[in-house]
This record gives C-alpha cells, structure tokens and sequence, in this order.
C-alpha cells in the first residue's frame, strides 16, 4: 500500500501534517513518561496512539496490536518521523500501560478527548453501573478490579470511570464520583444496590433527579410501596381511596417472544413517606411469553422518583427505567463480547483498567463519528487506517 498517499489525505499545511490543538494526539503528548530517559526507542505518545489505531481496527491482544502495527509500520514511520522501521513488540505495550503511563492521567485525557466534543454531555439520562474485569487474575487472597461506570447511552459517553476499593463496594464510590459531576438537569439511574438516602440527596441537590429500583435492600420503603399498590376491597356503596394511580403499557415481539410491560405510578406516598425528596413511587410488572412453548414468565419490580407526576408521565417512566439498561446493552456487552475484556488474561489490575479505559474512548469515538454498529466501524478502520488516524489528530466535530 502507498503510505504516501494516505499521508497526503491528512490535513496539512506547508510544514506537514496538522495536528489540532484539541486531538487526542496533541492531548497525549502531556502523559508523563515515566520511564527512564536510557532505552527510550519512541516516544509515549506514539505507542499510545498507535495502540488506540490498533484498537480501532479491531485487534484486542498485545500480540494482534503489535502484530497490525509492524504490517502497517510504513504508515507509522513516515507520519511520525520515526528513526526505526521496527514497531514496539507486544510486552512493550504491556509495559506502557502497566508502568510508563499514570492511569489517572491516561483516563483524564481521554475522556477529555470525547467530552471537548461540541454538545457532548448535553443529553439528560445519566446510568450508574459497575462492571469487575474478569480477565483479571487476582493475586491470592484478592478480589478482581471492578469498575464503577458513570455512562450517558444516548451518546455511547463514558463522563467517568472509578474503581473500586477492593475492601469497600460501589455505594461509596459513586457517592464520590457524583459530589464531582455537573448533574444540573440530569435524571440519573442505577440498580438497586444504589437505592440509597444519601445518593438521593447528593444528586437532587446536585440540581438533578433520580429514578431508583426498590429491593430488598430497603425493606421499609419496599413495604410502603407494595401496601400502596395493593388491590383495594371497596365495600358495597364505597368508591376505591386511592384515585391518583396513572398507567402506561407497551408490548414488543421480537426475538420470539412477546413482552409486556405495564407501569403504575402514583404521588401519595410523597408527603409522608421520609425517602430524600421521593415524588412518586412506581410499580412495573413485566411479563414475557414465549412463542415457540407459549411459556410465560412475570416479574414486578418497585421504584422511586424525584421527579413529580407533571415531569414524568408514567410512559416516560416506562421509558427511563427501560433505559437504563442502555449501559449493558451499549457498554459492558460491547467490552465483553466485541473487544473480549473478559478474555483478556492480565495479573496487572492497572492494565486491565487501562485497556477497560480504552475500550470506553473506542465506542464513545466510534459513536461520535456516526456509527452505531461498533463491529462495522472496526472492520473500516481495519481497512482504512488513514481515517482512523485523522480522527485521532482532529478537533471532533
């Protein structure tokens, strides 16, 4: 393949290539190397960013990365100005992100990279999900990186990533990570574990709102909740108590099954229940039938809202709970099942975590850039590395 030619397509000017002030190249260029200055054959934010163009391409071993590197090392040698032809070897990755770069600034730039984006962060659903890297190897008596994630699935945008602390859980490190986030306007959503009491008040006096699932981890709320949706038994001559219950109901086909969700919400509990600013409380029942077996299958879940019955009609509820497994279906599934995260065997946490960090810049990138098949847009930047590269030494648009 004639580099040239790719090379001649990047933006330049009478000096060269262009390298924008807000690319993720020029952003690299501020890691600290921790390296020693003796043995130094290329520069940190070269390997970085060549790793990443590797990673675009779809390649998620040390070994595929350095194998699709070196094929393309003519590209890379006459961009960069390199004095060698031979690319970095596979343990010279490994090494980079286990010792050569600070995980927190690696993470900072990157996700700095997407969020410089203009109207990046704008969209209003925010998730709250851990994911444990179990490619992992824990060293004996440990417990594997587990990842609290902070993720925007309208925009397929990471805002923040945090582990956590292997003698804790993710209850105190979201607490920490939302008191450090602009929230003004936001509806935030998580699994049960985080239906907490300060979590509530820490996003609604973040100038946000929250919309939780009920277990049993607040047995005294869930209480109050099933009693309230409970069928009343109205006597002869008497009319129900309960007159302010609002309904919303959607069915699907697809995948050979039939899916039904129906959700009742209602605001009296609002005054006296002692829940952080609840203003409504909902009940969702869902039931699955399988076609092929006609088998069926029902669950019903409880929840709490900020947000009041003018704010959310309980189709929007509907609509926000169900969203918020956008973080499974647009995240952690494309971690594990596209790029093999969870097959990727490390005893190195850091570099577990720092290629869990680059996973997070390829779909937010990919996304950005128009794609939401994350596979597809892999196999055009395997075939078109020079478009690859031009976003990587680009302001995104």
């Amino acid at each position: 393949m004639n580099y040239n030619i790719l090379i001649q397509a990047l933006p330049q000017d009478v000096d060269g290539v262009v390298f924008d002030v807000e690319s993720l190249y020029l952003r690299l260029l501020r890691l600290t190397d921790q390296r020693k200055r003796r043995g130094r054959r290329y520069a940190l934010a070269v390997i970085v960013i060549v790793l990443l163009l590797a990673k675009l391409a779809g390649q998620d071993t040390a070994a595929g990365i350095a194998e699709w590197v070196q094929l393309r090392r003519g590209l890379f040698v006459d961009f960069f100005q390199l004095k060698r032809a031979q690319m970095p070897h596979a343990a010279t990755y490994r090494r980079v992100l286990t010792h050569s770069v600070m995980l927190g600034e690696l993470e900072r730039e990157l996700n700095a990279f997407l969020a410089s984006a203009p109207g990046a962060g704008q969209s209003d659903r925010v998730t709250l999900d851990g994911k444990t890297l179990r490619g992992v190897v824990p060293l004996e008596n440990g417990r594997a990186r587990h990842l609290l994630a902070v993720f925007l699935p309208a925009e397929g945008l990471v805002l923040c990533q945090v582990a956590v602390d292997d003698k804790s859980n993710e209850i105190p490190a979201a607490q920490q990570v939302l008191k450090h986030l602009k929230l003004q306007g936001k509806i935030v959503t998580a699994d049960a574990l985080h239906t907490q009491r300060e979590l509530s008040q820490i996003v609604v006096e973040a100038g946000a709102n929250y919309v939780w699932i009920v277990k049993d981890n607040q047995p005294a709320l869930r209480r109050e909740i099933e009693l309230l949706f409970q069928p009343e038994k109205c006597l002869p001559g008497t009319s129900p108590v309960i007159t302010d219950l609002r309904r919303a109901t959607t069915t699907d086909k697809g995948h050979g099954r039939i899916e039904t969700r129906r959700l009742t919400a209602s605001s009296l509990l609002a005054e006296s229940s002692d829940w952080p600013h609840l203003a409504q409380v909902f009940k969702l029942e869902r039931t699955v039938r399988i076609l092929k077996t006609g088998e069926c299958r029902s669950e019903v879940v409880y929840g709490v809202t900020s947000l009041t019955a003018a704010e959310a009609t309980p189709d929007r509820l509907l609509q926000i709970v169900r969203g918020h497994w956008g973080i499974e279906s647009k995240l952690h599934w494309r971690r594990d099942v596209l790029f093999h995260e969870d097959q990727t065997r490390t005893k190195s946490p850091t570099f577990g975590q720092a290629l869990a960090a680059i996973n997070n810049l390829v779909i937010g990138l990919a996304c950005r850039l128009g794609w939401t098949n994350i596979a597809k847009a892999r196999r055009f930047f395997d075939a078109h590395p020079d478009e690859a590269l031009k976003a990587l030494i680009s302001r995104l648009a």
